[in-house]
């Protein structure tokens, strides 16, 4: 399979297990570094970076403003932030407007990344409510990135994925249960 130099993952509604049971299968020493863009309530303290941690066993963290992108890091977009990937491969933070009514936006990520990386980026656009994600994977497609969405038919809420599809297709459409072999695939060290 093609080796990648960024994974985005984008998710909201029903997506958390999926994205835990794609962590694990990633595991310690993914080549790739990866980017975890999750809709979240940000009313309450969350746990999330502590419970992505023990569950899957990667090294995980939540992004601060400048942190350099590594290899082999998986970064959790904090709640109430967009996230913006820089020409020095570094994170931004952003407060403007929501955008799909989110903040983080999967297609503010997508399309940063996909800017900044090319044809590098592997983006993953799973379960969720609203149609995020649909616009940042055209930007990766045309920049020449490799698509993959979760089948909206093994989704639990499969609007996100299914909006996708319907402006763009994608690469692969890949059931629930066949993404972690297939994204484990893109990060196989070199």
């Amino acid at each position: 399979m093609n080796q990648g130099k960024l994974l985005l993952i984008g998710g909201s509604a029903g997506s958390l297990q999926v994205i835990l049971s794609m962590l694990t299968a990633v595991g310690r020493g993914y080549a790739m570094p990866v980017v975890v863009v999750l809709h979240r309530n940000n009313t309450f303290e969350s746990s999330l970076e502590d419970l992505i941690s023990t569950r899957t066993k990667v090294a995980i963290k939540e992004i601060e403003e400048k942190e350099p992108i590594l290899p082999g890091m998986v970064y959790l977009c904090p709640a109430d932030y967009h996230v913006l990937i820089e020409q020095d491969h570094t994170f931004s933070l952003d407060y403007s407007e929501r955008v799909n009514f989110s903040r983080p936006s999967i297609d503010v990520t997508f399309k940063s990344a996909a800017d900044v990386y090319g044809a590098g980026v592997v983006a993953v656009v799973l379960s969720g409510g609203n149609a995020d994600g649909a616009e940042g994977m055209q930007e990766v497609k045309a920049q020449g990135g490799f698509t993959i969405v979760q089948d909206p038919g093994t989704a639990e809420v499969p609007y996100m994925p299914q909006q996708v599809l319907l402006r763009m297709g994608a690469d692969l459409v890949v059931p629930t249960e066949e993404l972690p072999a297939v994204i484990k695939g893109f990060g196989r060290p070199a």
